[in-house]
């Protein structure tokens, strides 16, 4: 299911001592800014996870940008109290993303709905929009990175009474921590892989100081199972994650995926047991030589 212009999705799994990791770097990353997830990946293979707090995770239900009647449909069917409505995509406008948010609240009458914008706004369009989204939602839990920049963020902050998240200002900046030290975001979506791993992940957290939301990157079964354990180990989750992705694939790594069941997850490690197919005869030899690559990077890295 098409979903931030993405249809098909690519990754590599990698086995240690403690079982599997993922390294599933989208592909407009650099070797660079891919050696953060090969860390993660590594972490999940050969580090033990830290020790959980709680026996389940509420999940959200991912709205992608499909129409009112699918948008109601996904929500009504998922069993989840929170609903993420996906908006501000080049194949929607405003109107189309308002009927999309204003079904899913049809279809969850006394849920949480929150919009995710990918950084699409400048900061007019984007008090504008969430002005609108609001009303359509009768009420938005937050906005999901509404403005590219921390600076905008904190003037749509300023101008909207929607609470602000912040995603990639956390995932993809060298200072993670800017947003929470210039008051740019009430809250903050945070990515394992991105963030180097679990443990790296709940430094952030814990430095940043907000309540945080622990989302997927599009993982497999094996990239959901370590997000859980970050979830669980968090001291306080006041937020429902977004780690029921695996609904958006057609299938999964994992005879048994990843799967919420009534709204939750419960924290435990995927397991790979099914032969994924090879679409491509070029997938392996590519994702080799992007290896390569990456090692070199994280190697500098550590060296520096």
């Amino acid at each position: 299911m098409r979903f931030r212009g993405i249809e098909v999705r690519e990754g590599t799994l990698l086995h240690g001592s403690e079982g599997w990791g993922e390294w599933s770097p989208f592909w407009d990353y650099d070797p660079v800014e891919s050696a953060s997830w090969l860390h993660a990946g590594i972490e999940g293979a050969t580090r033990r996870l830290p020790g959980v707090r709680r026996d389940r995770v509420p999940v959200n239900v991912t709205i992608p940008v499909v129409d009112a009647d699918r948008a109601r449909q996904m929500a009504a069917e998922s069993a989840c109290r929170t609903a993420k409505v996906k908006v501000a995509d080049p194949h929607s406008d405003l109107r189309e993303d308002c009927r999309r948010v204003a079904a899913v609240r049809e279809a969850m009458p006394d849920g949480h709905i929150r919009v995710d914008a990918n950084a699409a706004w400048d900061v007019e369009t984007a008090v504008r929009a969430i002005t609108e989204l609001d009303a359509a939602a009768e009420g938005l839990e937050y906005v999901e990175q509404p403005c590219a920049s921390v600076a905008e963020l904190a003037q749509v902050r300023r101008k909207v009474n929607v609470p602000v998240a912040a995603d990639e200002s956390v995932r993809r900046a060298e200072d993670p921590l800017a947003v929470a030290r210039v008051g740019a975001a009430d809250l903050i979506i945070v990515k394992a892989q991105p963030l180097a791993g679990v443990a790296r992940a709940l430094e952030v957290i814990d430095a940043a100081g907000l309540p945080a939301v622990v989302s997927s990157a599009l993982d497999t079964s094996i990239g959901i199972g370590l997000a859980t354990h970050l979830a669980a180990a968090l001291p306080s989750l006041d937020y429902a994650c977004g780690l029921g992705t695996i609904r958006l694939f057609r299938g999964d790594v994992s005879a048994s995926p990843l799967l919420p069941a009534g709204g939750y997850l419960s924290p435990q490690r995927g397991e790979v047991d099914v032969e994924a197919e090879e679409p491509d005869a070029n997938l392996c030899p590519r994702w080799s030589q992007r290896l390569d690559l990456t090692v070199a990077a994280l190697a500098e890295l550590e060296r520096s």
